[in-house]
């Protein structure tokens, strides 16, 4: 049936059917956004009813457009953080809400082009070593950021490591009373993950009863209230401060770049279950559009959340419903519930971000292992990111985390080139052998190349390459079916060269195995007219067809050099 042009056929599919389990699902993680959200608005220094707002129109409009269905857009540590540097940076006040919707309307833009364009593959190229130290650094940055709420002392330090130091070290300036409902929802929460039928509601159970039990007992402690008021009323229109997009519109890329590599851990780690593919492009868009429609109505910029989306997968979520109820919720319970949200005790918040920081860092561990145990460029990559994530401005340990990225991968793609000879039998059988120092005469000799083309393995191919000397009536099989189709310029002038110093010996090179990209270009830079037009033979559907075909090229030019000897039938 379509309406006004709309098939709600087909909408009501891609949404699904509402279930019980997705109610449920969708109210507990709409009441996460009540401490975690305004937690982690305040450590970033942002007004916390803007983290709230952020689990209302993000995660609704996020739920409905997104491909990986049970995805939840909403505030992140991480987003949180890295908005204020980036307000910070350009000298403007967080805690103005046009400055606040100008951030999240333009990182909503960023993501939305960054979709159309499908710019979803930049993120391979940020490593795993490099998100693990960007991550691992962003769980220190959660823990040092409510010190104070926790104990009621903030220690000083230039960078975060030297904060935390300072903090356990300086444990006679802990404030007990603080202290205590802090060391209480620790408990509370540690107590709750050992009984099955609530340990993924822990952090709610822990809220719940400490701040019941501080307003019980009369416990002197700060109050939300205390740091911003919660009005019992739905986020109203927020226009941008038009005036300050220009200074924040490339903080906006760094805002987007965390959010969108955050994000992108969600889909593998919780595939569709109506059994759909995701799409990391349709996911960028999902969340553009979720950021912008978020920013005009007091939100703070967001993100897909893997923390949010496991606490609605392990309740039960099924289905899209599970993120737009999670949303509507959460708006109820402003409107119906804001003077008790009003009444959390800060302190539980405290305590509940140190065990979220914690948990983050705990549940690393194995990936630093992995990282440390497979590779010394990676561990000082992974050691490099999370220094710089711990000393400076977020936005700008992405960007060098992503230059470490790149780096990272150039290099480890050089170390990968390998050039091996290869030898058939009498029998037909292939097998590899050692690439021969000196390049054998009136025999055929194949080499197989697999690398990447980059400039910078160039010495180590050449080096690789056999001798010339007395190269009389030899030739030189060169496989390059596993070369890239566009080969560096570098790379062909090295052949070039190769190629004119084995005929001034009296040999020839062959070319086997050519893509037609990689044929192309041959031509385009007169590669074969050096080498002539038998001597690039094409690749073909039969695996090993161009290799015979290049081998028995050679065998024939050799023969029409010397007649047929003996040594021209050598492979």
């Amino acid at each position: 049936m379509k309406v006004d042009g709309f098939d709600i056929a087909r909408i009501r599919a891609r949404i699904g059917r509402l279930t019980a389990a997705d109610v449920t699902a969708g109210m507990a993680t709409g009441l996460f956004s009540i401490p975690e959200g305004m937690a982690y608005a305040s450590i970033a220094g942002f007004n916390p009813v803007a983290g709230l707002y952020a689990g209302v129109m993000p995660p609704i409009l996020g739920s409905l457009t997104a491909s990986t269905v049970l995805m939840v857009t909403t505030l992140t540590s991480a987003i949180a953080l890295t908005g204020q540097s980036v307000l910070s940076d350009a000298g403007l006040n967080p805690q103005d809400m046009g400055n606040v919707a100008a951030l999240a309307i333009l990182v909503g833009l960023v993501m939305v082009l960054m979709g159309v364009l499908r710019l979803g593959v930049v993120l391979s190229f940020v490593s795993n070593a490099v998100m693990i130290g960007f991550s691992t650094g962003i769980a220190l940055s959660i823990i040092t950021g409510v010190f104070e709420d926790a104990t009621d002392y903030k220690p000083h330090g230039h960078n975060k490591l030297v904060q935390a130091w300072n903090w356990i070290t300086g444990i006679s300036h802990w404030q007990s009373t603080t202290t205590l409902v802090a060391v209480a929802t620790i408990a509370v929460w540690a107590l709750a993950r050992v009984i099955p039928k609530i340990e993924s509601l822990a952090l709610l159970v822990a809220m719940v009863v400490v701040s019941v039990g501080v307003a019980a007992f009369g416990v002197d402690v700060e109050l939300v209230r205390g740091i911003a008021e919660i009005p019992g009323a739905l986020p109203g229109l927020s226009l941008p401060n038009l005036d300050a997009m220009p200074q924040l519109l490339p903080g906006a890329f760094s805002v987007a770049l965390v959010a969108l590599a955050q994000a992108a851990g969600v889909a593998p780690s919780m595939p569709n279950p109506d059994g759909s593919r995701s799409n990391m492009n349709g996911d960028f868009i999902s969340q553009g559009v979720a950021n912008i429609g978020g920013g005009l109505f007091q939100a703070l910029p967001a993100g897909g959340s893997l923390s949010r989306t496991g606490v609605a997968a392990s309740v039960g979520a099924r289905t899209r419903w599970a993120g737009i109820v999670s949303g509507v919720f959460l708006a109820v319970v402003v409107l119906t519930c804001a003077g008790l949200a009003e009444r959390i005790p800060v302190p539980v918040i405290g305590g509940l971000i140190l065990v979220v920081g914690g948990e983050l860092i705990w549940g690393k561990r194995a990936d630093i292992a992995m990282v440390w145990r497979t590779s010394k460029l990676s561990t000082a990559a992974m050691i490099a990111t999370f220094a710089a994530t711990t000393q400076l401005p977020l936005q700008r340990a992405i960007v060098i985390g992503a230059m470490l990225s790149l780096l990272l991968y150039c290099v480890q793609a050089t170390l990968g080139t390998e050039l091996t000879a290869l030898h058939k039998d009498s029998k037909g059988v292939w097998s590899f052998a050692e690439v021969p120092a000196k390049l054998p005469s009136g025999e055929v000799t194949v080499l197989n190349y697999d690398g990447s083309s980059f400039f910078a393995e160039l010495p180590r191919l050449e080096a690789g390459l056999p001798d010339l000397a007395g190269a009389r009536n030899a030739v030189l099989v060169l496989a390059l079916r596993s070369a890239p189709d566009i080969p560096s310029s570098a790379m062909l002038k090295l052949f070039r060269r190769y190629a004119n110093e084995l005929r001034a010996e009296g040999g020839q090179l062959i070319l086997a195995g050519v893509r037609p990209a990689l044929a192309q270009a041959l031509r385009r830079t007169g590669m074969s007219d050096v080498l002539g037009a038998d001597e690039v033979i094409p690749a073909s559907t039969v695996l090993l067809g161009p290799l015979d075909e290049a081998i028995a090229r050679g065998h024939a030019w050799i023969e029409s050099r010397e007649g047929d000897a003996g040594p021209g039938r050598k492979t």
